[in-house]
């Protein structure tokens, strides 16, 4: 086995660790993005949700990216997007050049060689897009690619279960504050039927030594 191969194992086991022990999607999408970034050995790494309408992607969350960059402009479904729409990953060699990027001038600027863009799927839908951009020219192997897909779709379930959780939590909540109100309401008389229990029935008595 080749030892990038080795690393990604080991990656997938660290970053699935990761992203099934938050609890905060700030946090959990933070971690996604940095740990992708490290394990590919990349420049950066953004995630970009969809808009309902599926026409623009939002940067959501980034590592390795100035602020001047993300702020660049909507990311709209032109060509790349559209193919990653359809759940292909898409790569390209020179971001400055390749007709494909929609802010060329910008990603020289940032630094920007290649671009690697995967599908964020959920439940077979693509909600949005990873991307992982590197420094110099990189041809982006098979097993890059399938590292990022898998990852991504580990991301979308961890999402979905912090959501799910979070829901659980104020559902949780709620429910507590409605069952204090009511005890509250019933003053002191909850605290004693706690206390009291029902008396067993007993037969009559027996004198000492009857």
């Amino acid at each position: 086995m080749k030892e990038t191969e080795k690393n990604y194992y080991q990656s997938l086991y660290e970053v699935a660790s990761v992203l099934n022990s938050e609890r905060e999607p700030n946090v959990l999408l933070q971690s996604f993005v940095e740990s992708v970034a490290k394990a590919t050995g990349a420049k950066a790494c953004s995630l970009m949700l969809l808009t309902p309408d599926r026409e623009v992607l939002l940067h959501t969350v980034a590592y390795g990216l100035s602020d001047w960059y993300l702020r660049k402009g909507p990311v709209r479904t032109g060509k790349v997007i559209s193919e990653v729409l359809e759940g292909k990953p898409v790569a390209v060699l020179d971001a400055s050049t390749d007709e494909r990027v929609l802010y060329r001038e910008q990603a020289k600027k940032e630094g920007i060689a290649s671009i690697l863009s995967v599908p964020m799927r959920l439940r077979g839908e693509v909600i949005g897009v990873v991307r992982v951009y590197t420094a110099k020219p990189y041809r982006f192997t098979k097993d890059d690619i399938n590292f990022v897909e898998t990852i991504s779709n580990i991301g979308a379930i961890a999402l979905e279960n912090v959501r799910a959780y979070g829901i659980i939590q104020k559902d949780y909540e709620t429910f507590r504050r409605e069952m204090l109100q009511w005890r509250a309401e019933l003053g002191d008389e909850w605290m004693i039927g706690e206390l009291v229990t029902p008396a067993k029935e007993q037969g009559p008595k027996i004198p000492p030594g009857g």
